[in-house]
């Protein structure tokens, strides 16, 4: 009761807080509509967990696979009747901006596409029976697709936080627990759960989906102002040019989303299997333990353990407030319940000393993984005239990768900064002595 009295008061007190914001162009630019979108998937591309893809999984085809079109680009009827035949409780109107968005996913971020297909396989599963719980349509599962790109950990700019991109005031509304240890935005089942509760009081409000995944994305106050605007209108397509224009692209993107996800073979994309599709079940701990104590004692990979508890900051799990629970592979969930007391004992004065209590959050941003193989880290200084860009292709390398080396969002850096980068052993001589020549000289490379 509380929550929703909260919930409802926030949503009556926005509106007034916003109404002396100008006016919205009427004038809509699609491609930065469009571009927004392409930079947010860029800089939530989950390459955190691109070295625990395994072999792609094999697409056996169905018995229409012969009647599809060619996998490229579409007469604009294909995409409408894709959309049409998907069973669904949302309307996925089809238009140029879902155009847009559908050619992006099948064309322009396929690797990303097939990475989130098979990352999917272990995290659909929770968000459908969350939504199955509170009785929402299964189709939002989708959501996180767009919101963080199926990664656990994923920051935005301003401060929004894992798979569902909940922001701290949100998150404590919803009953989300946040303190020196614990993060359950970064909690892929208790995150899901507080993210159908708030998409369920939304609906109460707007009795109209799109609406609903709108202002899940800019909040309702932004869209109570476009309504207001549009003397009273509630359809989103009516009040689109009112919104703000990274929620413009949020629906188009949403919808093509799922058409990308359900006919991805008919763009021969693949999904990746990741070890997330392993079996996994839970132990409830109601004592302090180490998450490496949990992984030397039972031969469980750290790395592992860490990314199917990405909810610990510490990677502690303060049992004794809690209990808490642990995600385990499945043929560890015994082993834990027997040596539990082992477990809870082992280096105990190690993982628990004043100085390993005082290390920083090892989620408070995302350390990177080096590149797997015969690799090799640099360090280069930014110097004036430099960009990412240049960067990048003096070192032969993605910018992408360059970027996610280094905790870069978007591509701003500044003069003095470090960067690493990883290069092939036998190429450092080739490399090591960038960091020394003129600008002249580099881009003469």
């Amino acid at each position: 009761m509380i929550r929703k009295l909260f919930f409802i008061i926030i949503v009556a007190i926005l509106p007034l807080s916003l109404t002396s914001q100008e006016e919205p162009e009427l004038v809509e630019s699609q491609n930065e509509v469009l571009n927004i979108q392409v930079r947010n998937l860029d800089s939530l591309y989950i390459a955190w967990v691109e070295d625990r893809l395994m072999a792609p999984v094999t697409y056996a085809g169905n018995a229409n696979d012969s009647l599809l079109p060619h996998w490229g680009k579409l007469p604009d009827s294909v995409y409408k009747q894709r959309l049409e035949a998907i069973p669904s409780v949302l309307d996925l109107t089809f238009n140029s901006r879902v155009k847009s968005f559908i050619e992006m996913y099948t064309q322009k971020r396929r690797a990303e596409v097939e990475l989130m297909l098979g990352l999917a396989d272990y995290y659909f599963p929770i968000f459908e029976k969350a939504l199955a719980d509170q009785g929402l349509p299964l189709e939002l599962k989708y959501m996180p697709v767009i919101e963080s790109g199926l990664n656990p950990v994923a920051s935005s700019r301003v401060g929004a936080q894992g798979l569902w991109q909940f922001m701290y005031g949100t998150a404590k509304a919803y009953g989300l627990q946040m303190n020196s240890f614990v993060d359950e935005r970064w909690d892929p089942v208790k995150s899901s759960q507080a993210a159908v509760q708030y998409l369920k009081d939304l609906f109460e409000i707007y009795g109209d989906w799109h609406l609903v995944i709108a202002a899940y994305n800019c909040g309702p106050g932004n869209v109570n102002k476009a309504i207001r605007r549009t003397g009273g209108k509630r359809n989103y397509w009516d009040i689109y040019y009112h919104l703000p224009k990274e929620t413009r692209g949020y629906v188009p993107a949403f919808i093509a989303s799922i058409y990308a996800m359900n006919y991805h073979h008919a763009h021969r994309m693949t999904p990746l299997a990741t070890e997330y599709a392993a079996q996994i079940d839970t132990v409830w701990v109601e004592q302090d333990v180490h998450l490496k104590q949990i992984s030397e004692v039972l031969d469980i990979s750290f790395i592992d353990l860490k990314r199917l508890n990405p909810q610990y900051r510490r990677s502690i799990i303060p049992g004794v407030g809690g209990p808490y629970v642990v995600s385990l592979p499945n043929d560890k969930a015994l082993d834990f319940v027997s040596l539990k007391d082992s477990i809870v004992q082992y280096k105990r004065d190690v993982y628990f000393s004043r100085a390993n209590l005082n290390k920083s959050p090892s989620y408070s941003k995302y350390i990177p993984d080096a590149p797997k193989g015969n690799y090799v880290a640099l360090t280069y200084k930014v110097k004036s005239g430099d960009n990412l860009g240049y960067i990048a292709e003096w070192y032969d390398v993605g910018l992408s990768r360059l970027r996610y080396w280094n905790n870069i969002y978007k591509s701003m850096i500044r003069v003095g900064q470090k960067l690493t980068v990883y290069v092939p052993k036998n190429s450092k001589s080739k490399y090591e002595k960038i960091d020394t020549m003129s600008f002249a000289e580099k881009q003469a490379l």
